[in-house]
């Protein structure tokens, strides 16, 4: 099964999306709905509410008076952290209720109103972050539901910022467009990432992965990386960090997320195969070894390498064992390229010249071995002038 977090601002269109999706077959859950539904009458949320605000927020039927009690919460933090503290538990748990009833190939799109707001991004394999124009958004909700501009503009305010999004965002879909081209873009996701992602989820496969092929630095990476970070910390409860060149400001790369889980031993990264397996984090069969240094022992330098089942993000995951070689050298590299702008230049011609006849990604990582045979005495050297130590 795939989870898919989607969200994104009032007025810009996570409606359509949302329907869309359930059109080609994904299983929506929609908090909004739910959150009606756990406070309608007779329900104990109701009765919650009205305990906390009083019988003012009642229509004379005896059902919720929605724009009462908006009223009552907006504005006042105290008020709405009391009302989120009824309705989010039980929208939640009704959540994973119609979640767990999905079918085991199934892709569940929770449609979240507040998932950046509320720090939910990491509970999914995939975020997908709906969004429009502060002014086009404005222009819907005066003329589609009739609300007010000012208290438009105030509800749009109140909520998370462009950047906060983008942040928490795998999938930016811009829906500033006409309705056929946000439909159009959510067709491609679904056939080009959804439906192979979950088929690798749930058959435990990582995506194929091709020649290697150096790209400009991007600045987004630190920001992707820490996206992942994040959803394989949740999923183990352990150290993740940003390694390997993409974690390097500057440096010209393969746009390859590295990221290192740290383990006490290799038992421990055994153990946790499953888990990362189910957050799309496939394990690579086998024993893997980074090459020694000379004279030390092969063994050290073992680790437990996971791919990552997205087809729209190549991740490698690498499980090291705390203040092992390999885990230590894994920190220090990047941070030596990021100190020594001469040996970044250095590393970045030979990727290049390397990547340029190296026709797949083994003969790509076994050609730079020589140079990084030298570079671990550099990089040592540098740490002990530097005063370096591992971070954390």
């Amino acid at each position: 099964m795939l989870r898919v977090g989607l969200t994104g601002g009032i007025g810009a269109g996570k409606s359509t999306v949302a329907a869309r999706l359930a059109e080609l077959g994904a299983v929506v859950v929609d908090s909004d709905k739910i959150a009606r539904e756990v406070v309608e009458p007779g329900t104990s949320g109701l009765a919650e509410v009205v305990e906390a605000f009083g019988e003012q927020v009642l229509t004379p039927e005896g059902a919720l008076d929605r724009p009462a009690l908006a009223a009552r919460v907006f504005g006042d933090d105290q008020a709405r952290a009391r009302l989120n503290a009824i309705i989010h538990p039980r929208v939640r748990d009704r959540a994973v209720q119609l979640s767990a009833a999905a079918p085991a190939d199934g892709i569940v799109v929770q449609d979240i109103p507040l998932l950046v707001e509320n720090g939910m991004a990491p509970a999914f394999h995939l975020v997908i972050v709906v969004d429009a124009e502060v002014e086009q958004r404005v222009h819907r909700l005066t003329t589609a539901r009739g609300m007010a501009e000012a208290d438009a503009r105030a509800r749009i305010a109140a909520q998370a910022t462009p950047e906060q999004r983008r942040a928490a965002a795998d999938v930016w879909l811009d829906n500033s467009g006409t309705p056929e081209q946000v439909l159009a873009a959510v067709d491609e996701l679904w056939a080009a990432r959804l439906l192979p992602y979950e088929a690798n989820v749930r058959l435990g496969r990582y995506s194929p992965r091709g020649a290697p092929e150096l790209v400009p630095y991007d600045p987004s990476w630190p920001e992707q990386a820490a996206r992942v970070a994040a959803r394989i910390g949740l999923a183990t409860g352990k150290r993740v960090d940003h390694i390997g060149s993409t974690s390097v400001p500057g440096l010209a790369a393969k746009d390859v997320l590295d990221l290192q889980l740290t383990v006490e031993s290799l038992a421990e990264a055994d153990a946790l195969a499953a888990q990362l397996g189910q957050a799309g984090f496939p394990v690579v069969p086998g024993l893997v070894q980074d090459t020694p240094k000379d004279g030390e022992d092969p063994g050290d330098w073992l680790k437990r390498t996971h791919c990552g089942a997205d087809p729209g993000r190549w991740v490698n995951l690498h499980l090291r064992v705390a203040g092992s070689p390999g885990w230590r050298f894994a920190l220090l590299f990047p941070a030596w390229l990021r100190a020594d702008p001469a040996a970044r230049a250095e590393y970045e011609s030979v990727k290049r010249e390397l990547a340029a006849r190296c026709e797949s990604i083994a003969e790509y990582g076994d050609a730079k071995d020589p140079w990084f045979a030298k570079a671990h005495a550099r990089a040592g050297a540098w740490a002990e002038g530097a005063s370096w130590s591992p971070p954390g």
